[in-house]
């Protein structure tokens, strides 16, 4: 069986899963203001769960990171402090058998407006190799694999919201297969003007207004779109028979996993496939002899997506029938959608601690019929089933289970 043994994440609610804790527990977001993007004209939604830098500057201890783009420098700070809350301290040697996978879905886009305004301004020559170093999709993984000393396997995964499940299962896959002897798994994302600007130009983001302003409304009837997050979470997996015998504390089992793909999904929105998946997430509960029966809780990735919230809605709704789902948790209400954070709030879930309050919560949408769950997580909750779906057509599941 595959354990979990260490977690170390960064949002905007901070760094390590005490701040994480909190917010959850009050159900409120933290949003700041992002700067317009050059060259984007104004558009509706003005927040984001963003990165506090100092905050950052602070996690990273000094390290000289000046060359990083913000993913890695991000991703540094969750992996190594996964590492350190599973026991295992930095070789001086790489090592083999510590794999790293993660996801990103839009990669170090500041640094490739960076690269391109110099091309752009000045010609190809002007192009900065530092820069061009950091613009692909595994940068981050990269510079984990460098500072960290991993000579694992390495993996970044784009499989957009789907992406951070889909992570661990690789990462797990990798263990199993005896190509690591552990692995660190996560998301990392972050969030510049120009993303957070084009995503409000296709009509993802809550717009502003009323109390809550552009907090995402998991399920609720009138969401209006997510609110765009930041960050990075890793989980730290092995053998439990391994951390058993090195003394480390096992967080969660990794009971199962899969995926599925939505063929209906256009490229960039959500298709309606939620029987499709939901027969491909019956057979992975069933391989895995639990059936719907078999689960406690559902951390759902639902995110206040209009059509993203009623997919996610129609494949739990066919995978449980005419039977009553069991409580459902909305995290991304607080973390929003992207940076990883909603990882996190999963396995703390599996703990039975990521309970809260949802003032944000009105009335259920009808075509969802979900009402997310409030207060604490129940006493008897110990299988976790956590789902998400993507836009462009990926879904992808994991079952944690409480030692």
């Amino acid at each position: 069986m595959i354990a979990i043994t260490g977690l170390g994440t960064i949002s905007a609610c901070g760094v390590g899963r005490g701040p994480l804790l909190a917010a959850l527990a009050a159900g409120r977001p933290r949003l700041t203001e992002v700067p317009p993007a050059r060259g984007q004209r104004t558009g509706r939604a003005r927040s984001a769960a963003l990165v506090d830098p100092a905050v950052l500057e602070t996690a990273l201890r000094g390290r000289d990171t000046r060359r990083m783009s913000p993913p890695s420098r991000l991703a540094l700070v969750a992996a190594a402090g996964a590492l350190e809350e599973a026991g295992l301290a930095p070789t001086r040697e790489p090592d083999p058998g510590l794999a790293v996978v993660a996801s990103t879905a839009f990669g170090p886009s500041s640094f490739t407006t960076r690269l391109f305004d110099q091309i752009l301004d000045e010609g190809p020559a002007a192009a900065s190799p530092a820069l061009f170093t950091e613009c692909v999709a595994n940068a981050a993984v990269a510079q984990v694999d460098a500072v960290l000393r991993a000579g694992g396997p390495s993996y970044a995964l784009a499989q957009g919201e789907a992406g951070p499940l889909r992570a661990v299962a690789r990462a797990a896959s990798e263990i199993a297969l005896g190509r690591a002897r552990r692995a660190l798994a996560g998301a990392v994302e972050e969030m510049p003007p120009l993303v957070h600007a084009l995503l409000d130009r296709v009509g993802a983001l809550a717009a502003p207004g009323g109390e809550l302003g552009e907090q995402g409304r998991p399920f609720d009837r009138d969401r209006r779109g997510f609110h765009a997050g930041e960050g990075a979470t890793f989980l730290v997996l092995e053998e439990e028979g391994e951390a058993r015998n090195r003394g480390a504390s096992v967080a969660a089992r990794l009971r199962a996993a899969g995926s599925a793909f939505d063929a209906s999904a256009p490229t960039a929105g959500f298709g309606t496939g939620g029987a499709r998946l939901a027969r491909a997430l019956r057979a992975g509960l069933d391989r895995a002899g639990l059936g719907p029966d078999g689960i406690d809780l559902v951390v759902s990735g639902a995110s206040g997506s209009r059509a993203g919230d009623r997919l996610e809605a129609e494949m739990l709704r066919a995978v449980w029938g005419d039977r009553p789902l069991p409580p459902v948790l909305t995290p991304k209400a607080i973390t929003g959608e992207y940076g990883g954070a909603f990882l996190a709030a999963a396995l703390l879930a599996a703990r039975g601690e990521a309970g809260g309050a949802q003032p944000w919560f009105g009335v259920a949408d009808e075509a969802c019929r979900i009402v997310p769950h409030r207060g604490p997580i129940p006493p008897g909750a110990k299988t976790v089933l956590v789902t998400s779906v993507a836009a462009g057509g990926c879904a992808s599941w994991i079952v944690l289970e409480r030692p």
